[in-house]
């Protein structure tokens, strides 16, 4: 049975399934405090250990450390904004080196333009959105690593329908928390597509990465 085989074959990751949907239905919750920010950072921390068992090597390590630096900005972002844009954006250069090192040998025209807009537009969006809220600027800057990550992730080697995707994924839905912090988006839309689309992309970039780096080594990639 399929679900027999994700139990004893990826546990981590099935943990990782089980942590980042339900934390959707308990984000709001009243419990709060350190549990729930914990339960946060589970989803992607799961997603990081899932990789972690399953690569090897140094392209293996980089993805690892992106998520683990990723589920520790979740948790951090509940405290503040720049510590957990911070380790964000440590986790988004790990994952840049990880896509540069692997990229595409021949990209079409139209692949090219498009990570180019992903690299241009995403930090130019992120400003018009904040303008003229305080730290407007950082957003910016932010978005600009944020873009960079998913332009290189566009155009390198790893399926673009899984990695490509995800990480664009990853953009709208930092560009969905500036346009709330702006005022251009209701609370309601953020609580409703920001998590699904943030941990959506970082499940499709972990399980495309790993099942890209096992088939390098002629591993299965279950």
């Amino acid at each position: 049975m399929p679900h027999r085989a994700l139990i004893k074959h990826r546990p981590w990751l099935l943990a990782s399934l089980v942590a980042g949907i339900s934390y959707f239905f308990v984000s709001d919750a009243p419990i709060g405090g350190a549990w729930l920010m914990l339960w946060k950072g589970a989803g992607v921390g799961f997603l990081a250990i899932y990789a972690a068992f399953r690569t090897r090597g140094f392209d293996g390590l980089l993805i690892a450390l992106a998520l683990t630096l990723c589920a520790l900005g979740d948790v951090t972002l509940e405290i503040s904004f720049l510590i957990g844009g911070g380790f964000f954006a440590v986790g988004h250069a790990l994952a840049i080196a990880l896509y540069l090192r692997n990229r595409r040998a021949g990209s079409t025209g139209s692949q090219k333009f498009a990570g180019a807009s992903l690299l241009l537009l995403t930090p130019l969006i992120a400003a018009l959105l904040t303008y003229p809220v305080e730290n407007w600027q950082v957003a910016a800057v932010y978005s600009g690593v944020v873009g960079a990550m998913a332009a290189a992730a566009w155009t390198s080697r790893f399926p673009r329908y899984q990695v490509g995707s995800g990480a664009v994924l990853f953009v709208v839905s930092d560009l969905i928390i500036f346009a709330r912090e702006g005022g251009a988006v209701p609370d309601l839309v953020g609580d409703w597509l920001i998590w699904p689309l943030y941990y959506g992309g970082q499940f499709l970039i972990a399980t495309g990465v790993v099942q890209t780096l096992r088939s390098d080594r002629g591993l299965t990639v279950n």
